[in-house]
């Protein structure tokens, strides 16, 4: 995949647009007149998409959430929440990949940053530059906290502000035990209290663009698991750095960072 780069379509209301990203470069592959009527069911928007995706394989042999990414615009945006999360749904069972409804506060960003960078007008230049304003971080900090301090500081060093963990500094007396804390982080006041810490970081998935989740080896530990609950709740975009092992349902989401 990183010979060849991701594929990245934009869905927007009259139209669709492919690309390939490499090496932070942007290139148009297709560009098709296509219009999209947000009254219709989700079931035959998902169809619509999915024959789309379909023809995707004339630019990658396989289309999937490791090298493929989509992004909808335009009259996606207009869809009440519960249509929306049908449709993501439904993109995901019929193409196995994750339909990305950009909200329009984010849209700007990306077309902001496009035309500061390069004085572009498509919201894709901006968006293979900084594809997030904010993201969480979650992944075992006791089996692998070196490798989320280096996904934290790559996600840093594009410009994402990490709302959680705000630091990975181990508060010394808890290093080695069940419940890791950091720096920022007050004692626990008893075994519940672990409860309280839990609901403030995933509370912060709500402000997030996207939830990284780290699982290196492809493994997701149990408190992952758990907290994959919450972010399906909330229709949180979710993003694995390795291809997820061992999740009993899958789900929409993506694996890799990086546009």
């Amino acid at each position: 995949m990183a010979a060849e780069g991701r594929v990245l379509v934009h869905f927007d209301s009259e139209r669709v647009s492919v690309f390939r990203s490499r090496s932070g470069e942007l290139e148009l592959l297709k560009r098709e007149q296509l219009a999209f009527d947000g009254s219709l069911a989700h079931e035959a928007l998902a169809e619509r998409v999915g024959e789309f995706c379909a023809s995707l394989k004339e630019f990658h042999e396989v289309v999937d959430h490791t090298g493929t990414r989509l992004y909808a615009t335009g009259a996606f945006q207009q869809l009440p929440q519960p249509n929306a999360a049908a449709l993501v749904n439904s993109v995901f069972v019929d193409t196995g990949l994750y339909f990305n409804i950009v909200g329009p506060e984010l849209q700007r960003f990306y077309l902001e940053t496009g035309m500061s960078a390069c004085g572009s007008n498509d919201m894709m230049e901006g968006l293979i530059r900084r594809e997030f304003r904010k993201a969480v971080v979650c992944g075992s900090f006791q089996q692998s906290l070196g490798y989320i301090e280096d996904t934290v500081a790559r996600l840093r060093e594009r410009g994402t502000e990490v709302l959680s963990p705000r630091s990975t500094r181990i508060k010394p007396e808890t290093a080695g035990t069940d419940f890791i804390l950091f720096d920022y982080q007050d004692l626990l006041k008893n075994e519940r209290d672990t409860w309280r810490h839990k609901c403030v970081h995933m509370d912060a998935f709500r402000q997030a663009d996207a939830v990284v989740v780290c699982n290196p080896g492809g493994l997701v530990g149990k408190g992952t698991i758990f907290e994959l609950g919450f972010m399906a709740a909330l229709s949180k975009r979710v993003i694995f750095t390795e291809e997820p092992q061992g999740v009993s349902v899958l789900f929409p989401c993506e694996v890799g960072l990086g546009a």
